[in-house]
């Protein structure tokens, strides 16, 4: 399963100008949240000067709400009339983004873990929008246990401890379900689906 990094630009009507007046700063998206009036976000904004941010937002169209304001950090929620195209296109690809979300002169970079065709269709959404992006980096998972769900895992790790996959085998199926205190049937299922995940990622074919 492939993680992915990508940067696209930002259209107008979002906090743009605030990354390129103030490129040392530190700008994300803790959250955002489609609505039936636009995008719900929540803007986080450290600079030396706090007042920018609460300036710009004054300035702006939005309506907006401080949550939180310091010596160092500022919080808004402000709603966004609209969702961008960029956002439009993560979700008609059918991919969901990491939170936070980075934003500098004005690129937002984001990070999320997909599927192989999930990521293409991303880049094709992406491209048939004429939109402005970039694939910063693509990584494939090395640990395929981490595919797995807790129940998966908790069964398959005993398993091993026990010496199920030992030659000779040194726990039955029946001695690991008693001792996990599942059914015989509901040990061999969860261990199936288990064992699938990891050899079809282990046999996966590379990222081109």
């Amino acid at each position: 399963m492939p993680s992915a990094r990508f940067k696209f630009e930002l259209p107008g009507g979002s906090p743009v100008a605030l990354s390129t007046n103030y490129p040392d700063g530190e700008f994300l998206i803790q959250a955002a949240f489609p609505t039936e009036d636009g995008l719900l976000v929540v803007f986080e904004a450290r600079i030396p000067d706090n007042s920018a941010v609460i300036h710009y937002f004054n300035e702006s169209p939005f309506s907006y709400d401080v949550l939180h304001t310091d010596e160092q950090t500022v919080v808004v929620q402000y709603l966004l009339p609209f969702v961008p195209s960029p956002l439009r296109a993560v979700l008609a690809s059918g991919n969901l983004v990491r939170f936070p979300l980075t934003l500098h002169n004005e690129w937002m970079i984001a990070d999320l873990t997909t599927s192989h065709e999930r990521l293409s269709q991303l880049k094709a959404e992406f491209e048939d929008a004429d939109l402005t992006y970039e694939i910063l980096s693509v990584t494939q998972s090395t640990a395929p246990t981490d595919l797995l769900t807790d129940r998966q895992h908790r069964l398959m790790t005993e398993a091993i401890q026990r010496g199920y996959y030992d030659s000779p085998r040194r726990c039955s199926l029946t001695d690991l379900a008693a001792t996990l205190d599942v059914g015989k049937s509901t040990a061999s299922r969860v261990l199936h689906n288990a064992e699938e995940t990891v050899i079809k990622e282990f046999f996966a074919e590379p990222i081109e």
